[in-house]
């Protein structure tokens, strides 16, 4: 808090409740407001962002903070990428090899990039150097969680004691601009260029059927869910080995994804008779449940008062790199993946991992392919490439720039 305020502590129960209204909230803003739709502003975005509104109104009028139990919302990120996982199939992942492999390499330059901006910044403006990898891949690229890792080390052994309320606030300013900027990118390179899908025959992993005559049922619900369950629980185990055998630090969603991919291509060829809801639509319903919450969740819960912290400095910076975020998507991302179609998509998709997170980036793609055409390969390259790979890479950059 920046000043005394009475809090109120919404419980979990009741923090997810609020999602849900928020989500609903801003599907019927997207609906009533002509630009939201014509810039693919997600639902949960828009209604993220009353929330956020109406909250920060209560605290500065009312002088009331409300905080919220976001554990529900934790879960719901790695049931999302559990869905993910088994609506992966191999042949997909071959098919975008050579996507999935540029994605990443581009994805790794430009982390140095964002240090190299960050460090020049803190520099020139008279901060410590390791402010610059604050203001930069750890707090842009990296995200909240890797803010909350980092900052303590950077704190007291980097001469930066504001390490972690500068971080949180860039991460938190990061994600509001990623949430704004993502969409209408992909809009201008699609209309700029005439792309259109390769395809529409395939039925896209990350959306929910529309039709309310689509074949949803009580059993194939249930199968779906059991097959979930059991990713996000080798995940978890998975997770637990690595964290406790290695000093590597990797996000749970990541094994619960990597979990559902190996599930998903060696349980229906050992067990055919068994159905499998890889790409069905009971498993479409509950992954567009769980990212559509989770997102809404996450941005009704930022609070935007901490933004007042940061100084005139460090927001000429992160001004900086969102305009070098831009450029970089337009001139070396998009032309680097082909110019297609699928490029426009994961175009968005970096704009939203370059300066948010994973799940931004994935709910701005799908406000993208629900617009303008299903491109399901974005949906498995884009989380492997950001969530595996430039993740490590982030942590191998961030030590390799704090060295110096």
């Amino acid at each position: 808090m920046t000043r005394d305020a009475y809090r109120f502590l919404a419980p979990d129960f009741l923090s997810l409740t609020i999602g849900i209204v928020v989500y609903f909230v801003g599907v019927l803003a997207t609906q009533r407001v002509k630009f939201l739709r014509d810039f693919s502003i997600p639902g949960p975005v828009s209604g993220g962002f009353i929330a956020v509104a109406v909250v920060s109104l209560l605290y500065f009028v009312f002088n009331l903070e409300i905080a919220f139990d976001l554990t529900t919302r934790d879960r719901l990120l790695v049931i999302f990428f559990a869905t993910v996982g088994i609506n992966t199939r191999l042949a997909d992942l071959v098919a975008g090899g050579r996507t999935l492999v540029v994605l990443c390499v581009i994805s790794v330059v430009f982390l140095f990039v964002q240090n190299i901006v960050g460090t020049a910044g803190a520099l020139a403006f008279g901060m410590p150097p390791a402010a610059g990898v604050v203001i930069g891949s750890l707090a842009l690229s990296g995200g909240h969680g890797t803010t909350i890792a980092w900052a303590p080390l950077i704190a007291t052994e980097h001469h930066f004691p504001a390490a972690m309320e500068t971080g949180i606030a860039v991460a938190t300013l990061g994600l509001i601009i990623s949430c704004v900027l993502a969409g209408p990118l992909a809009k201008y390179l699609i209309e700029k260029y005439g792309l259109h899908p390769s395809s529409s025959g395939a039925l896209p992993i990350e959306l929910a059927p529309d039709d309310d005559k689509a074949p949803i049922d009580k059993m194939g619900v249930m199968q779906a869910m059991l097959a979930v369950n059991i990713a996000v629980i080798l995940g978890y185990l998975v997770h637990d080995g690595i964290s406790n055998t290695t000093d590597i630090k990797v996000p749970l969603f990541v094994p619960c994804l990597i979990m559902g991919m190996v599930l998903s291509n060696t349980f229906p060829k050992l067990f055919p008779s068994w159905p499998w809801p890889a790409r069905t639509a009971s498993l479409d319903l509950i992954s567009s449940y769980s990212l559509s919450v989770f997102l809404a969740m996450s941005l009704m819960s930022m609070q935007l008062w901490t933004l007042g912290t940061i100084a005139g400095p460090l927001i000429v910076i992160v001004g900086v790199q969102t305009l070098l975020a831009t450029i970089y998507t337009l001139l070396v991302v998009f032309p680097a993946l082909g110019k297609d179609y699928q490029a426009a998509v994961l175009s968005a998709g970096f704009a939203g991992i370059s300066l948010g997170s994973t799940p931004t980036a994935i709910a701005a793609m799908t406000a993208v392919t629900k617009r303008y055409g299903s491109s399901p390969n974005a949906f498995v390259i884009l989380p492997l490439a950001s969530a595996l790979f430039v993740s490590l890479a982030n942590v191998a950059t961030i030590t390799l720039f704090l060295s110096f």
